[in-house]
Formats: structure tokens, C-alpha cells, sequence
């Protein structure tokens, strides 16, 4: 496969990645699932992203939408578009599937592709991750990586402006 074969691979429907996911869990694959909007994507995503890819043996990024980000951080968001974000994201060697959602939360995919490890940053608790508890009630493993100060996509659009 070419490198921008093996990156479209990694762009998925529910359903396709539902059906890769049972072929993980067949296998005892462990799979981690995080979600972000990832928006200029800079070392503290990466070193978010690797982190959680250690926890597992494969890994799945949901993304929300243009729309969702716009509802969430508001007009000026996002700065790159869905495709470009997702595309990003599946050129990491440690990501296996990444995913669209436009809802705020990764709930209903969190529900179908039910991870062995939900994962999100250092700014959450257990209790405040959407999923946890229908992630533990089946035996997963919800964890809470480190958050690395100083690097957010707010403070480098703030720097990018002049603002900070």
C-alpha cells in the first residue's frame, strides 16, 4: 500500500470500524479510544496520542465535526477543516481508526465500539469522561493521562494572533 493508501484505510464508518474492532477483540487485541477535536494539531497532542497508543495494542481517535466544534469552542472554530484534522491524525503510525462524530459527546460511539480503555487528558477526572461508566460496567478501563502545561490549541492560536 502507498503511504496515502494506508492513511485512507484508517478512515472509517461506524460500521467498518465496528467490524475491524470485533476482529481486534477476536484476536485479544486491547483497544484504546480517545476523542479531541484536535485542531492544529502540536506536541501535547502527540505526546497525549502516543501515551494513550501505549496503553493498547490499537488505537481509535474520534473527532468531532466541524459543527460540533463550532458548538463547542464557538465561531472561530475549527481552524482546519474535519478532513484535514482526520487525515492528520491517520498518518500517525500508532492510530488505527479514526472517526467522525458530530454529536458533543463520543457517547453512541463509545456505546458501539465499546473500547477495552477510554482515555482522555489531565484536564478531566474519571468521573467528568463521557462513557466511563458504561466503559467500567463491562470491564474496561478508563484512564486519565498527563497533562502537559503550557501546550493547547487555544494557546497557539492566542500566540499565532499576537495574544499571548
Amino acid at each position: 500500500m502507498t503511504p496515502a493508501e494506508l492513511v485512507q484505510d484508517k478512515l472509517l464508518s461506524l460500521k467498518d470500524l465496528s467490524m475491524r474492532r470485533c476482529g481486534w477483540r477476536v484476536y485479544d487485541q486491547p483497544t484504546v479510544f480517545t476523542n479531541g477535536v484536535f485542531d492544529l494539531i502540536h506536541p501535547g497532542h502527540l505526546q497525549y496520542l502516543e501515551e494513550a497508543a501505549g496503553l493498547g495494542m490499537r488505537m481509535i481517535v474520534g473527532v468531532n465535526s466541524d459543527a460540533s466544534v463550532k458548538r463547542l469552542k464557538g465561531d472561530s472554530r475549527p481552524v482546519m477543516p474535519l478532513e484535514a484534522r482526520m487525515r492528520l491524525l491517520a498518518g500517525l503510525f500508532y492510530v488505527d481508526g479514526v472517526i467522525a462524530f458530530d454529536e458533543d459527546t463520543p457517547l453512541e460511539l463509545i456505546k458501539v465500539l465499546n473500547p477495552d480503555i477510554l482515555v482522555k487528558g489531565g484536564d478531566y477526572t474519571v468521573d467528568t469522561i463521557v462513557g466511563a461508566e458504561e466503559v467500567q460496567a463491562r470491564g474496561g478501563v478508563v484512564r486519565v493521562l498527563s497533562f502537559r502545561e503550557g501546550e493547547s490549541t487555544s494557546g497557539v492560536i492566542g500566540r499565532i494572533r499576537g495574544l499571548g
